[in-house]
Order: structure tokens, then C-alpha cells, then sequence
């Protein structure tokens, strides 16, 4: 297959992301990264607060985990925009796990892209332990007042 056999996907821009990542997360039950997938490059790097996976197959196989993990896992996004080969979101995630209550992430992603305008980088930026710790009641007030106390 030569370059012109290649699928031709339309371009990201920051309304195709956020039409394409709200289809993610917004349906009932578990979510589905499948119609995004052709959008990444094979050798997409993901990187997050709490690992790092090279190549599509390692990313598809991270999405999966997620999905497992989760009874239902919910995604607003409150911006997108785009400067050069970099495409911000700005969004607030709430996963629904099997024992414990909902729980909001906010956080940013910063995609990276190829110069073929597929996904060669995704930067997950989040404080995962502290929007969790927030939602128990009992372990809220020492966890802030310890980083108060440490990180100022």
C-alpha cells in the first residue's frame, strides 16, 4: 500500500477532539477509545502522573485496563485549543468504580502531533490521589493539611 491507498482521516482540530473525545466517555457504561484509535500514530508515547507507554499496541492495551477497572467512566471537556502541533484539553473525568463513590479528575492533555496530523504524543496532566482523597470524608482534612504543610 503507498502513501495514497493510506486512510485519510479528517484533521484534528479542536473541534474534531472534543466531538471525538466527548463520543469516548459520554456514552452508558464502559467507555470505547476504538473510533479514536486510527488517529494515533504507531509510535504514539503516552505519558501520565502515574506511567509511561510507547506504541499503539501498549496504548491500547492501557485503555483496556482502564476500561476493566471502571463500571462507567464519564468526560466534560471545557476547552480544546490548538497552537502549532499541540492540541490542549482542558476536562473534568468521573469514574464510577464497583465499591467506592464517583470520583472527579480534573485535569489538561496536551496532544502532540505527527507531521501526518496523527496523535505522535499524549501528556495527561492530573493530581489523581488528591481529587480521589477529596471524596473521603474521614481522610480529606489531614491529606490537604499535610500538603499544606509540606508543599505549602
Amino acid at each position: 500500500m503507498d502513501a495514497s491507498d493510506a486512510p485519510v482521516y479528517p484533521e484534528l482540530t479542536p473541534e474534531t477532539v472534543k466531538e471525538l473525545w466527548s463520543r469516548t466517555y459520554n456514552t452508558a457504561g464502559k467507555p470505547d477509545w476504538s473510533h479514536t484509535f486510527p488517529y494515533y500514530h504507531p509510535e504514539v508515547v503516552f505519558q501520565d502522573s502515574i506511567q509511561r507507554v510507547e506504541g499503539i499496541e501498549a496504548f491500547k492495551a492501557l485503555c483496556g485496563r482502564l476500561t476493566d477497572r471502571c463500571e462507567e467512566l464519564r468526560m466534560e471537556i471545557h476547552s480544546v485549543a490548538r497552537a502549532g502541533d499541540a492540541i490542549h484539553m482542558q476536562w473534568t473525568m468521573t469514574m464510577m468504580f464497583k465499591k467506592f463513590p464517583s470520583t472527579p479528575v480534573y485535569g489538561a492533555t496536551v496532544l502532540t502531533l505527527h507531521r501526518d496530523g496523527r496523535i505522535v504524543g499524549q501528556r495527561d496532566y492530573y493530581d489523581l490521589w488528591g481529587d480521589i482523597f477529596n471524596g473521603i470524608p474521614w481522610f480529606k482534612g489531614p491529606y490537604r493539611r499535610f500538603m499544606a504543610r509540606k508543599f505549602g
